[in-house]
């Protein structure tokens, strides 16, 4: 009973056999290291790691303690008695007696305990081996002699009848202990491999888990990001309509047109008398009557009088209202275009590819053309509202603004000698001459050209450029993270003219300035790479 009890606690939870390299949780519990560590790895994936016998939880995968004394504990037990008890398998010659056996002799087919092998025929012919119960198997069927070798060609356990006279003569013989070895070494060859495969494969597990966690914490963050996107497009519509709600209400107020019916019935009313005393006297025999008739002294033709300041001058109104309406369905649909490229924006790319200039900012001499994307100086001013964010001299600045990334786009420029082009702060000034200008302040910078000569200018200091240019088109690039604002001339080859060097602060938008002649916004992109 002592035996069984003892046995019972040299083994396994998890494997059910005899500990291996024993190793011992917080919690007391013993397991073998390999069983114990495929358990906890099975528990990485819930993050919650437990004894496999008591259940108690650890908040962190636990530190695995080598129990040496269980280890010593069992390796003497092992060496001595508990070899007799795994095998189950008792002396044959203690008959009144339950006792283990130590070893098995193939000659006797017999197995002994420690009194009686101590007796037992130290002749050659008694082999002993490790207790067995099927000693048949270790002798030959044909000649009932040991197995004593090992045919290669066969691959088969041979006795020495069968080496010497059998089927085997010939054939590539070696010692089963000889054979035994080598197979032992090929073994562990493979176990080596499949060792270095399955760490290979758990190398790849954890890489594979990692990835899983990262596109998991990606996708919550781009989840988040598209229902602020959303959140934020839903505001800014609602503003858009309360605006041209607004707008509608203010213009109806505006434009009476109840009263001005009301005055022109009233009109058309003495017209009509008028017109029936003109045809009763025409109608008279008497020209003494008509000529006196008081009433015909003030008449006139009507196409000589003042019909415009009832009829024109509402008219007039009328069209513009019209006009104001046009312009208010121009702006909101453009506002539109802007909030769905952004949103586009917001979820496939960094900024639209084409940037747009704002109507709003253009100075009262410059002409936007309907796809927002040229700028010509003009005489003719364009009657745009004076407000407060418009430029009052020769330029105007891009709708979209860039907070961050690398970004690039193209100009190109016709029949003018005198222009800018660069990007600028919205807080830069829009109305003093000497303030407002792309590059005459610390809010903006640019690439100018004046009397035939190219410069860069920032906060009103310019750097001449000493080579000719004759190209009418260049590319401006945007680094916000690095600080870098670049300019490159499109000619044959793409010739780098200048790199501004500065820690932007603010949002930045794309600023033209053009005097005769005109500028135009050409395609543009994200994620650029530095020309070589």
């Amino acid at each position: 009973m002592a035996s069984s009890a003892l046995r019972a606690e040299l083994d396994c939870l998890i494997c059910l056999s005899t500990y291996t390299d024993p190793v011992m949780l917080r919690c007391g519990h013993n397991f073998c290291q390999v069983c114990i560590d495929r358990v906890l790895d099975t528990q990485n994936q819930s993050k919650v790691y437990c004894c496999p016998e008591c259940r108690e939880e650890f908040q962190e995968r636990p530190v695995l303690m080598r129990n040496l004394a269980l280890r010593n504990i069992m390796e003497n037990l092992l060496a001595t008695q508990l070899p007799l008890i795994e095998t189950g398998i008792r002396c044959t010659y203690c008959i009144h007696s339950l006792v283990s056996a130590v070893k098995s002799c193939l000659l006797c087919e017999a197995s002994l305990c420690d009194k009686h092998l101590r007796v037992h025929s130290k002749s050659p012919e008694h082999v002993l081996c490790d207790p067995s119960t099927d000693l048949e198997k270790r002798k030959c069927s044909v000649h009932k002699k040991v197995l004593e070798y090992y045919c290669t060609e066969d691959a088969t356990c041979i006795c020495v009848s069968c080496s010497l006279a059998g089927g085997h003569r010939g054939h590539k013989i070696e010692s089963v202990d000889e054979a035994s070895e080598k197979k032992k070494r090929n073994l562990r060859n493979v176990l080596q491999k499949l060792i270095t495969k399955r760490e290979g494969t758990e190398v790849r597990v954890r890489s594979l888990e990692e990835r899983r966690r990262k596109a998991q914490e990606k996708a919550s963050g781009e989840a988040k990001r598209v229902t602020a996107l959303f959140i934020d497009i839903r505001r800014r519509l609602d503003d858009l309509e309360k605006k041209v709600l607004s707008e509608i209400s203010r213009q109806e107020k505006q434009r009476p047109l109840s009263d001005v019916i009301q005055k022109l019935e009233i009109k058309k009313a003495e017209l009509s008398m008028k017109m029936r005393h003109i045809e009763e006297l025409c109608n008279m025999t008497d020209p003494l009557t008509v000529l006196q008739d008081p009433d015909t002294g003030d008449l006139c033709d009507p196409e000589e009088g003042g019909g415009d300041e009832d009829t024109g001058g509402h008219d007039r109104q009328h069209h513009d209202g019209d006009d104001r309406d046009v312009a208010v369905i121009s702006d909101t649909l453009h506002t539109l275009f802007d909030i769905i490229t952004g949103m586009r924006s917001g979820i496939y790319v960094d900024y639209p590819a084409d940037i747009l200039l704002d109507v709003n900012t253009a100075a009262n001499n410059l002409h936007i053309s309907d796809d927002l994307k040229t700028a010509t100086w003009t005489l003719w001013k364009q009657n745009r509202p004076e407000t407060a964010e418009r430029f009052q001299y020769n330029q105007v600045i891009s709708r979209w603004r860039f907070i961050s990334g690398r970004h690039y786009w193209e100009v190109e420029i016709r029949k003018s000698r005198s222009w800018r082009v660069g990007m600028c702060y919205p807080s830069i000034d829009r109305t003093e001459w000497d303030q407002s200008l792309t590059g005459d302040n610390n809010k903006s910078w640019g690439l100018r050209r004046y009397n035939n000569q190219c410069s860069v200018i920032h906060d009103n200091k310019e750097i001449q450029l000493p080579d000719n240019i004759s190209s009418n088109r260049f590319r401006i690039c945007l680094d916000y993270e690095a600080g870098q604002l670049s300019f490159y001339e499109l000619c044959n080859t793409i010739r780098h003219l200048h790199t501004f060097t500065a820690t932007f602060t603010d949002p930045l938008h794309a600023a033209l300035y053009v005097y005769r002649g005109s500028i135009t916004m050409l395609g543009g992109g994200s994620n650029w790479k530095k020309p070589s």
